[in-house]
């Protein structure tokens, strides 16, 4: 039997005519991983700002019959390194997570040192779809020489890499549109995709997706009354990100939200920029990015 919240998902599905969902930004990570991570939310941590209540607080096998339950046809384990060493051994984690767990691309992370291209060069010959760059965790200068080469590749490779690189919830040592803009500069044709739609500094971000064909944002966390409290998206930028909906990406950051996940999609829904355009970001720019 679905559960209430899934029948309201199927729902918004049904209104905009969506096969499915793709959605680029959710969180598996190993047990013992996540739970410092869940821990450092409790605790309302520097980085987190607030109270931050965890929606989804859930075995792993549970958290994936979710994204079942949902419609959720293809997503993600976001994980990421905040020290040297890290990264390499995460990225075997997710390697078998994506083996086991239909729908999941395989997804990789690294970290500022020695190495660095090299395990980023397995991971990509060995089948990784996407990675991720945490930069305000990893309080680590994307422009670090050591990087140069990772983003060179990833670019050459074409494999996007979702970075939280926004000043949001709150701003980090290298966080903030000019890092990233000096990074693309380097490397225009890097399929960066910008957590959280850059926020709060949209605007620079959406400059930035002007300025480089491929620049995508993905929606995490974005337009829900959570962040709008906050940060809210300026509503003079409503036609530009329209004009953007070929590269905007539903993102959501299940299961560390302190709301349902369907609110993420009324959130989206709620902006009145059409069914077209809803239906690209929910389901198709994913599946041409991501085909199966």
């Amino acid at each position: 039997m679905s559960s209430p919240e899934a029948e309201l998902v199927a729902a918004f599905r049904a209104r905009h005519g969506l096969p499915g969902l793709v959605d680029v930004h959710t969180h598996f990570m190993p047990e013992r991983v996540l739970r410092k991570v869940w821990a450092y939310f409790d605790a309302a941590g520097p980085l987190v700002g607030s109270e931050w209540p965890i929606t989804y607080r859930e075995e792993e096998d549970r958290r994936v019959a979710r994204m079942r339950e949902f419609g959720v046809v293809a997503f993600t384990s976001m994980l990421y390194p905040h020290k040297a060493g890290m990264a390499e051994w995460l990225n075997g984690w997710a390697e078998d997570f994506a083996r086991r767990t239909d729908g999941c691309l395989r997804t990789a992370t690294f970290f500022p040192e020695p190495g660095a291209e090299e395990y980023v060069r397995r991971a990509v010959e060995g089948g990784t779809r996407i990675f991720k760059a945490h930069v305000q965790v990893g309080a680590y200068d994307p422009t670090d020489p050591l990087l140069d080469p990772v983003w060179g590749l990833l670019a050459e490779a074409g494999v996007p890499v979702v970075t939280h690189c926004g000043s949001g919830p709150a701003p980090g040592k290298h966080t903030g549109p000019e890092p990233m803009a000096r990074v693309l500069e380097r490397h225009p044709r890097l399929p960066l995709v910008v957590a959280h739609m850059g926020m709060p500094e949209y605007t620079e971000f959406l400059d930035l997706a002007e300025r480089y064909p491929r620049v995508r944002l993905d929606t995490t966390m974005a337009f829900t009354d959570f962040v709008e409290r906050r940060a809210p998206f300026p509503e003079r930028e409503l036609g530009r990100l329209a004009d953007l909906g070929d590269r905007v990406l539903l993102g959501s950051d299940f299961p560390n939200i302190p709301y349902p996940y369907v609110h993420q999609l009324e959130a989206i829904e709620r902006l009145g920029l059409g069914s077209p355009w809803v239906r690209a970001v929910c389901h198709d720019n994913g599946a041409k990015l991501f085909p199966r």
